[in-house]
């Protein structure tokens, strides 16, 4: 299913706005980032194919900044959604915007110090 570039934006926005307050209140310093696919340079880092990214998170997650974080000036964190792969697995833009609250949801798990691990049990509770 393919959306418009503002309308995927909407929706990402939408994912965010979602959020529970207390989860919300606490992203500090993310940028989200919309890009049609990862770069070689991510696809070679993570060892994956060009359509197997859905979303990814950079940066440093939350529990590990320390009273150093901030005392210069730091680059923003990035939740990057890739728009291509995310509209391949979808049928319908209802999809679409399920499987960006899905990612979104994923890589905010990262930011906030969870292994894929423990992201993949909490989606499951998140589900449910």
């Amino acid at each position: 299913m393919k959306i418009s570039q503002k309308r995927f934006e909407e929706i990402a926005q939408e994912a965010f706005d979602s959020l529970p307050g207390e989860f919300k209140q606490r992203v500090d310093n993310v940028q989200i980032v919309i890009e049609d696919y990862p770069s070689d340079d991510v696809l070679e880092s993570m060892d994956v194919d060009r359509e197997g990214l859905l979303g990814l998170y950079q940066g440093v997650p939350l529990p590990h900044r320390g009273p150093w974080y901030g005392a210069h000036p730091v680059v923003p964190d990035k939740i990057t959604l890739y728009k291509k792969n995310i509209e391949a697995v979808s049928a319908t833009e209802q999809n679409v915007h399920d499987r960006i609250v899905e990612v979104l949801y994923h890589e905010l798990g990262h930011y906030f110090g969870m292994d894929e691990a423990q992201v993949r049990r909490a989606m499951k509770r998140f589900e449910a």
